[in-house]
């Protein structure tokens, strides 16, 4: 029998990691100036797209651009605040979410034998992983002063998403390719599957073909790369 706690606990143990990280990385002189860094160039490119388009004057971008970075300068306590509110709010809600689109596909696209609570478990387990991925992207930013999004070998060579060969560095990351492995196996195993390999190939092309089409929906429209698209 599947207790709340098999699944709940990983869960708070990435909101910690999750929480922790924020306050220690923004904390960082190194790393929170690499941040604003790279979210003031990109306010800066879009609006530099709208001045081009003339949908404002540059003393309008200027004006603007200057007042983001005041207020992001003096975030400070209030912007941690927030943050840690969204990582809560998120990560539970994207966790249902994933775990009810993983049962449609389980349960109606392989047949597996199970339902919501056993999707929840088997998504929710290896979470422990991505708990693990967080400490290591703590420790590589606190010695190399800049800000990882992820493990990936995109990350490590600095190659923005923005393009095919970014997407696909920035999918050459050992621990999602470990999280989707151990995903495959654990739903396999949950939902009563003696053929392990067929759930690996809908894990793993779920997980490759949602990423595919995401980017090029933010091709077409690059404010959702806020969201960490």
């Amino acid at each position: 029998t599947y207790k709340t706690v098999d699944w709940l606990i990983p869960i708070i143990f990435v909101i910690i990691i999750a929480v922790a990280s924020n306050f220690i990385l923004m904390n960082n002189p190194e790393v929170k100036a690499d941040i604003l860094e790279k979210q003031m160039a990109q306010f800066e490119k879009n609006f530099q797209e709208a001045v081009d388009k003339g949908q404002m004057t540059q003393s309008q971008a200027d004006q603007q651009l200057d007042a983001i970075q005041e207020q992001m300068e003096k975030g400070g306590s209030t912007q941690l605040i927030f943050s840690t509110i969204g990582i809560v709010i998120i990560t539970f809600l994207s966790f249902f979410i994933i775990a009810g689109v993983f049962l449609l596909l389980v349960k109606f696209g392989l047949q597996g034998d199970g339902n919501y609570k056993s999707s929840m478990l088997a998504y929710g387990l290896p979470h422990y992983i991505i708990a693990l991925q967080i400490i290591v992207m703590i420790i590589l930013a606190t010695a190399m002063g800049k800000m990882f999004m992820d493990t990936s070998i995109g990350s490590f060579m600095n190659i923005e998403k923005d393009s095919m060969l970014g997407w696909f560095t920035h999918k050459l990351d050992i621990f999602s390719i470990w999280f989707y492995a151990v995903l495959s196996i654990a739903y396999a195993k949950l939902f009563k599957s003696e053929n392990t390999s067929k759930y690996f190939i809908a894990v793993f092309g779920l997980w490759i073909g949602f990423s595919l089409i995401m980017y090029f929906v933010v091709q077409a429209v690059p404010f959702l790369k806020w969201f960490g698209l």
